[in-house]
């Protein structure tokens, strides 16, 4: 089972330095929750500076679509020159992986966050877990508040 300080034995004074060894479980779970934490958060932000770097190769392309057929494209350590529309086409797909894999770790980070307050006995932060309305809901709920 988790350790956690609001548990009775932290009550009692084990806190305190009565059970060392359950202070040092104790403060190394919530150390490896928040390691966990920020490599979550790292990987966001890789994601996104990937994402971001294909939106700059998608719009450098868009712009010179006329100029030549081809683009040279670089996988690992090659130069490629492929089609220009083929190159977008892959560029959007990873797009769309890349927006899919950042939507999965968001919200595996809500979890690990969640955890890391819990086991911190901290309360659970309200709201952090809401979603967004789709915009059929959305249309709906302007609907019932415009009438």
């Amino acid at each position: 089972g988790r350790v956690t300080p609001g548990s009775d034995s932290t009550r009692r004074g084990a806190m305190a330095g009565e059970d060392p060894d359950f202070v040092l479980r104790y403060l190394a779970e919530v150390e490896e929750l928040a390691e966990e934490v920020m490599a979550a958060r790292q990987q966001i932000v890789d994601l996104n500076q990937k994402r971001n770097q294909n939106r700059e190769a998608l719009r450098a392309l868009s712009k010179e679509l006329n100029s030549a057929d081809k683009a040279t494209v670089c996988f690992g350590s090659m130069f490629i020159q492929l089609p220009k529309t083929k190159t977008q086409e892959m560029l959007r797909r990873d797009q769309e992986l890349l927006e899919e894999e950042i939507a999965k770790v968001q919200k595996d980070l809500k979890v690990k966050v969640s955890n890391l307050m819990e086991a911190q006995g901290k309360p659970e932060l309200k709201g952090y877990d809401l979603k967004p309305l789709a915009a059929e809901e959305m249309w709906f709920m302007r609907k019932v508040v415009d009438s």
